[in-house]
């Protein structure tokens, strides 16, 4: 993605490939809070393919193609969301991590397998285990750091009807 701060790990276990966990995923979460799902949509689109580019000398579509899919979608609940109105209550949040899990889980655990399968020919055990392997790390990383992110940013933001007119 296509963050200032930006921490990929290897995953080792269960001798995954080209998979990594991604804690900039949680800031996705407050981009789309904030910007909308075209910014969203793009700022990871574009990210994710230069990452590809950058580290494995070409970009594997399937996984930018659902990547920008999420940033579109974590886009879409920013309206729901109204950060801007400076309150972000329990329920707010529990909606947004139930949506998160989700649509990470229809990008990671339907969409991209089955584009590599179609696309690239690739195993189907292989692509299915990374699927399920990065829909959990990047549904934590959103419920971790995306929440507190969401949190710490509505409370800068004034609230709504707390400021009166002075006479």
């Amino acid at each position: 993605m296509g963050f200032s701060v930006h921490l990929n790990v290897q995953l080792k276990f269960y001798n995954l490939p080209n998979t990594q966990v991604n804690v900039a995923m949680g800031f996705l979460a407050l981009l789309g809070a904030i910007f909308g799902p075209v910014a969203a949509g793009l700022a990871v689109f574009i990210g994710h393919a230069l990452n590809d580019f950058v580290t494995y000398g070409s970009p594997w579509w399937t996984w930018v193609v659902v990547d920008g899919l999420i940033g579109v979608a974590f886009g879409l609940a920013k309206n729901r969301l109204k950060i801007e109105n400076g309150v972000l209550g329990k329920a707010k949040l529990i909606w947004f991590n139930i949506y998160q899990i989700i649509v990470n889980f229809i990008g990671w655990v339907l969409l991209a397998p089955t584009g590599d399968i179609i696309i690239y020919h690739e195993p189907a055990n292989k692509v299915y285990l990374q699927g399920v392997v990065t829909w959990i790390a990047d549904s934590i990383s959103v419920a971790i750091i995306g929440t507190i992110l969401l949190v710490l940013y509505a409370r800068t933001r004034t609230q709504r009807g707390s400021l009166t007119k002075e006479r």
